[in-house]
């Protein structure tokens, strides 16, 4: 069979993608995927490394831009339409999902309204825009949350958790610690670094002083950052391994003692099927705040604390690690509860549905 996964634009979309492609595939090596994006060089970078096949269509968000921008936008709307069609033609599908990101939107659309199975899966616990809309139209909604606020139809709605890569998993659990065998605070802020991140754990050391030889730091920053944050954990004297950018995630997950990160959804969902501990410090300026609503259904379950950047200090940064540091029965309950969280079948799950949809279809 073959499906469409339609959307991408950032790591938190396309990675969930990925993970269920990759199910798709293992449920039958016969199957084949295609994805659908806006031709961004993220896009390009992440599908080329798994080997997927990969077309793009004309279109661009609307949210947040100017009437100038809109207009333009809403122009190219029929454009992409005609495009989607002309793909969903030549593919033949079996399946078209949506990931979120601009892509999914008219490609979804588009397959639903010309009969196709469809299904849209959201990572975060605040639905995005396009998959709000795009819920109306399709078969299936996959939540990486409960869907508390009623954004989606009920009746739609399966609670699967958000698809995290097979192999991330396996080379995370094989892992092995280094730098010492000492304590290791996992620091991490995207593929581009979070700048009050970087800084705030810089000036944290100062307060860390007396575990200087008990505790280090794994810490990727992005590339404006990187030569300040990496001089200071050496002026300071704490070992360190400071990186530009990481694509071994896995190897650093599985080192991890604790980590202070972002809360993306694919981060969160990451942190959950491996049962780490984590910090969770959200972007401050995420569409709907909506990495905060992802911290909080963890922090709510005793599997990980939160600081807004409102609150982000030096101090109240090295006072949390020091806590957990010395509180390693809070640290392992914290470890447990993300793990029951934690959905590792979650692509599987959805494969399962999408199977289901497709033979439902069929039946007809």
């Amino acid at each position: 069979m073959r499906m469409i996964v339609a959307g991408g634009g950032t790591g938190g979309h396309l990675f969930p993608g990925v993970a269920i492609a990759e199910a798709f595939i293992m449920r039958d090596r016969g199957n084949e995927v295609l994805f659908v994006g806006t031709g961004r060089p993220l896009e390009k970078t992440i599908l080329e490394k798994y080997g997927f096949p990969y077309r793009t269509i004309t279109v661009e968000g609307i949210k947040g831009r100017g009437l100038k921008r809109i207009l333009m936008a809403l122009a190219k709307i029929p454009i992409s339409m005609i495009q989607s069609m002309k793909i969903l033609k030549e593919y033949g599908p079996q399946f078209v999902l949506g990931v979120g990101g601009y892509a999914a939107g008219p490609l979804v659309l588009t397959a639903s309204l010309s009969g196709y199975p469809t299904a849209v899966a959201e990572q975060n616990a605040l639905p995005g825009v396009t998959n709000r809309i795009l819920s109306r139209f399709v078969n299936r909604v996959f939540a990486s949350f409960p869907d508390n606020q009623g954004v989606f139809p009920k009746k739609k709605v399966i609670v699967t958790g958000n698809p995290v890569r097979a192999d991330l998993l396996d080379e995370a659990r094989q892992a092995k610690k280094s730098l010492g065998q000492k304590f290791t605070v996992f620091i991490f802020g995207g593929s581009q670094g979070a700048h009050i991140i970087n800084h705030t754990m810089v000036q944290a050391l100062d307060f860390l002083e007396d575990l200087k030889d008990k505790i280090q730091f794994i810490h990727q920053t992005g590339e404006v950052d990187y030569p300040f944050v990496a001089e200071m954990y050496v002026k300071k004297g704490f070992v360190a391994d400071v990186r530009v950018f990481i694509v071994e995630m896995a190897q650093f997950y599985g080192m991890a003692d604790l980590l202070v990160c972002r809360a993306g959804a694919t981060t969160v969902a990451e942190v959950t099927a491996l049962g780490k501990a984590a910090i969770f410090i959200p972007f401050a300026h995420a569409v709907g705040d909506h990495q905060t609503f992802n911290a909080r259904a963890l922090v709510e379950a005793g599997a990980a604390e939160m600081i807004q950047e409102g609150d982000l200090s030096p101090k109240t940064l090295a006072d949390t690690i020091r806590r957990l540091y010395f509180d390693r029965d809070a640290l392992t309950r914290m470890e447990k509860r993300a793990r029951q969280l934690g959905k590792p079948q979650a692509a599987e799950e959805i494969v399962d549905a999408i199977y289901a949809l497709i033979e439902e279809k069929d039946r007809r």
